[in-house]
């Protein structure tokens, strides 16, 4: 069904993924990976590891790096595995490997599932059986909640499905402590809730995409003026506890300095986009949120990380 989808909608994708077999390269596997949503898992994985309590040994901190990249870069090649017919359908993502032809969609299979197999069995053995459970439970969020059912099925897909993107410093707080604790969920609930108002931005300047794919993404199922009300009311949940690991002491007065200034422009840009509704200067203002909600994790983040790293230079 999937298929007849495509290629009603679309079909000069799959005659040219019939004509590209086995043209795939190395590049073109490590697409797969979408190693744009990897170095962001990469980045705050590493934050929950140096900011999780003990000393990690070097070795254990790779491993359990590597091993989560890989578990985000194995879950990327099963959602695009599965999303072909989609992708080959919205012009943002009908390039990608499998839609283009370039890699199959049995070898974009057993890529994903090789993959997430090592990543999950290496990190339970040689790190710990919590990190590698976690991980393990990441990658079947992501692609068996998010991407098989959620996504085609609720405008609430990217709130609910956001979960998968927040675990890596879960996991990583997981592999380097063996325990979860309140400051690592609090990590976890600032990406989770950092997710609807920053993908739904970007939906709001696409949404003539995936209404053609036939994904019920908020824009198209409750209207621009609905997901501008949704963006503002999450920003604004989300700012104040972005600057709770502040208030309850878990980290210095620069993550609270960043989380305070940082936040109040999250919030004036998400009015932004709330009252401008028509024309250039409405795909202006949800571009210009798009593009903030990226260095605002990334501020919030990297402060989080330079604290526990000066702290422990100082210790």
């Amino acid at each position: 069904m999937r298929d007849e989808q495509a290629s009603l909608t679309n079909p000069e994708p799959y005659a040219f993924a019939a004509a590209g077999e086995g043209l795939a390269s190395p590049r073109d596997y490590f697409e797969l990976l979408k190693p744009r949503v990897m170095s962001l898992v990469i980045f705050t994985a590493l934050v929950g590891l140096v900011r999780a309590p003990g000393d990690v040994h070097p070795i254990i901190a790779f491993t359990a790096l590597l091993c989560i990249a890989v578990g985000a870069g194995a879950a990327g090649a099963l959602n695009m595995w599965w999303d072909a017919d989609i992708d080959a359908i919205m012009s943002r993502t009908r390039k990608r490997p499998v839609p283009s032809g370039r890699v199959t969609a049995h070898e974009a299979l057993a890529f994903g599932l090789t993959l997430s197999a090592f990543s999950v069995v290496v990190l339970g053995l040689l790190v710990n059986a919590l990190a590698g459970a976690l991980l393990a439970f990441t990658i079947f969020f992501y692609v068996v909640i998010y991407t098989m059912w959620l996504k085609r099925s609720t405008p609430q897909n990217i709130v609910i499905g956001g979960a998968a993107g927040a675990f890596p410093p879960l996991v990583a707080w997981a592999a380097a402590s063996g325990t979860v604790s309140l400051e690592p969920v609090l990590l976890f609930a600032i990406i989770f809730f950092w997710t609807p108002p920053h993908f739904w931005a970007l939906a709001l300047y696409r949404a003539d995409d995936y209404a053609r794919a036939g994904v019920p993404m908020l824009p198209v199922t409750a209207g621009p003026d609905e997901t501008r009300l949704q963006i503002l009311l999450y920003t604004l949940f989300l700012v104040p506890l972005a600057a709770s690991p502040a208030v309850l002491g878990y980290v210095g007065y620069a993550y609270g300095a960043v989380a305070v200034l940082a936040g109040a422009w999250m919030i004036a840009l998400a009015w932004r986009v709330y009252r401008r509704r028509e024309g250039e200067a409405a795909v202006k203002a949800a571009k210009g949120l798009f593009g903030f909600s990226i260095v605002y994790l990334f501020a919030l983040f990297a402060t989080l990380l330079g604290e526990a790293v000066i702290g422990g230079l100082l210790r």
